[in-house]
């Protein structure tokens, strides 16, 4: 079995835990009917349109 012949300092070890922990960036589209930057995927809060067809009455919000 392999032994290692020293100790990693912490900075060395959390530095390679670190290169994982990444946060990931939300990727942003211009909405068509606000000119808003959102989130891909998800509606528009704003006008309440997603993929071209309003699905939220916004005159609630």
């Amino acid at each position: 079995m392999a032994v290692p012949k020293k100790k990693h300092s912490k900075a060395r070890t959390r530095r390679r835990k670190a290169i994982n922990s990444k946060l990931a960036v939300p990727t942003l589209i211009t909405s068509p009917e606000s000119g808003e930057k959102v989130r891909r995927h998800c509606v528009d809060l704003t006008s309440g349109f997603y993929r071209g067809k309003q699905v939220i009455d916004t005159d609630n919000l």
